[in-house]
């Protein structure tokens, strides 16, 4: 078996993207970002919220280091930037903002930006599968682990916002509102962390 897949790099791939992405803690922001939309159009959601997370980090576990390279870019200033597109929306949260309605047309699909990145393809979990490769032999059962990983983790994460209206009723508006106001509270802490972290990371490397 462990010729066809690593199951250590696997499953220490597996839960160190489910830590980093969080699945249950989505539910929340997920409800909050899409508290406007029918239940269709929040299941269409969790789909493409899903995929745009997949493809961004599966373009950087395959490319990530070389499009950091070529375009000059730190992983400590891809992680600042994150975290500042993290707190801008957390600030909508808190505010109430995201709850506004917005005329048709304006503005961008939430399940692209900011659900599908940077909050669920952030940088944590792009670092994390930029490393996964790094610190593999990248042999067949390397790369099969990292992909199973991957989609396994984004299974998950799928089924989390997809069942995300099933606690919607259960909640209630009243509930939706305080555990929007909660998440947006803990995106605050989240992105304040992510900033804290490559400030320090940007320092160490020009001292």
């Amino acid at each position: 078996m462990n010729e066809i897949v690593d199951l250590t790099l696997m499953s220490t791939t597996f839960f160190t993207l489910f830590v980093i992405m969080d699945p249950p803690g989505t539910v929340p922001v997920f409800l909050a970002l899409t508290s406007t939309m029918t239940a269709r159009q929040r299941a269409t959601a969790a789909r493409q919220a899903t995929a745009v997370a997949f493809g961004v980090i599966l373009v950087f576990t395959l490319f990530g280091q070389y499009i950091l390279n070529f375009l000059h870019i730190s992983v400590p200033a891809l992680q600042l930037s994150g975290g500042l597109l993290l707190l801008l929306v957390a600030m909508e949260l808190l505010t109430g903002k995201s709850e506004e309605p917005k005329p048709s047309g304006s503005g961008v699909n939430v399940a692209l930006v900011p659900l599908g990145t940077p909050l669920l393809a952030g940088p944590g979990a792009i670092v994390a599968a930029m490393l996964a490769v790094e610190e593999s032999d990248r042999s067949v059962a390397a790369w099969v682990a990292i992909s199973v990983a991957l989609v396994a983790v984004h299974v998950v994460l799928w089924l989390s916002m997809r069942f995300a209206g099933v606690i919607h009723r259960v909640l209630g508006d009243g509930g939706t509102t305080l555990v929007t106001r909660l998440a947006g509270l803990l995106l605050a802490a989240i992105a304040t962390q992510l900033m804290a972290d490559a400030v320090f990371a940007l320092i160490e490397q020009e001292t």
